[in-house]
């Protein structure tokens, strides 16, 4: 049987009940693809909204026919689970890992890809990825670890001046040596890299599993490149609610705390995530002492202190997908 064709580029994006933002997404993709030997593969994860039905028609609707095909999941599959899809529907040399809630500024692939002919032993390449008006968004990232954790914990300017170097996130633009992780709102991979390594983790339900992704392949010599020419808007608040919960002091979902517990352990071993942890109330224990000053006192998330231990005794374990969003803040 003849294997199918590569395509230079394949386009995944996730459908989960926002059928008008990923056709809209898809429509950016579209316009800035032209030319190239490209497709978009949209996932839908198992939405039962009506969404899938409204994407499939409007493709079937197109005339002349466009590069969009949908791939209906049998589950909800998360983000790892969803973008895995999308990649193995079509082999290419270049995958585009993209939100729903996301569009492409003019010129986007030709940058990037530009960039990844400049750059072959990288194997992730970050675009700036920015609000609607232009402001520029925190993409590029250090590895979390129980220093970081300390400074999360405190959130005091002292100890993050003093842990600096420690701190997750990274000033945009980021210094080439320092990025770790990028975030896969939007980023492009490799082919030969996702063939080399494998897919995404999907033992990830949603979060962590970009940062995972990356330290996989810089364990196995892949770098991340930061692409200032290629540019994204991200609308953020439009595809996942855990953004918006932490800046209200809500209680976190399950599932992003099995998350984070899982990859503290395969980022530092099986004291990753109790390292991480102490640090994090070490962390809150010198936030309190702002008290003595008459400071104001960072409040944390809701109930954080029971809920970081999800999963410690078991952190391959249970991913905890009990809600339904699979998109990324």
């Amino acid at each position: 049987m003849t294997p199918p064709p590569t395509r230079q580029l394949v386009v995944s994006i996730i459908n989960y009940r926002t059928g008008p933002l990923t056709l809209h997404c898809v429509a950016s993709v579209l316009a800035d693809i032209a030319g190239l030997d490209a497709e978009v593969v949209v996932v839908d994860n198992l939405s039962g909204d009506g969404s899938a039905e409204q994407i499939a028609d409007w493709i079937a609707a197109q005339d002349p026919p466009v590069p969009v095909r949908l791939v209906m999941s049998a589950q909800n599959s998360g983000f790892s689970g969803g973008h895995n899809l999308g990649m193995s529907a079509v082999p290419a040399d270049f995958y585009l890992i993209l939100n729903s809630d996301a569009l492409l500024r003019q010129g986007f692939c030709a940058a990037i890809l530009a960039a990844a002919a400049q750059h072959p032993r990288a194997g992730l390449f970050a675009p700036r990825i920015e609000y609607e008006d232009g402001t520029q968004q925190s993409n590029c990232f250090r590895f979390p670890s129980a220093a970081s954790e300390l400074i999360r914990g405190a959130q005091s300017g002292p100890v993050t001046k003093a842990l600096k170097r420690h701190e997750v996130a990274l000033t945009m633009p980021p210094a080439p040596d320092q990025i770790g992780w990028a975030s896969f709102a939007c980023i492009l991979l490799r082919g030969a890299m996702v063939q080399a390594i494998g897919p995404m983790d999907d033992g990830y339900f949603l979060y962590f599993e970009d940062t995972e992704y990356c330290l996989r392949a810089g364990r196995a010599g892949w770098s991340v490149v930061y692409v200032a020419q290629a540019r994204a808007v991200h609308f953020r608040g439009g595809s996942g609610p855990v953004k918006a919960m932490a800046a209200a002091n809500k209680r976190l979902p399950a599932y992003y705390y099995a998350s984070r517990t899982r990859f503290l352990y395969q980022a530092h071993g099986a004291l990753g995530p109790l390292s991480a942890n102490l640090a994090w109330i070490l962390g809150r224990g010198i936030g309190q002492l702002r008290r003595l000053v008459a400071k104001p006192v960072h409040g944390g998330n809701d109930r954080e202190l029971r809920d970081i231990w999800t999963n410690t005794l078991s952190p391959l374990g249970d991913r905890h997908a009990r809600t339904r969003q699979i998109r990324r803040d």
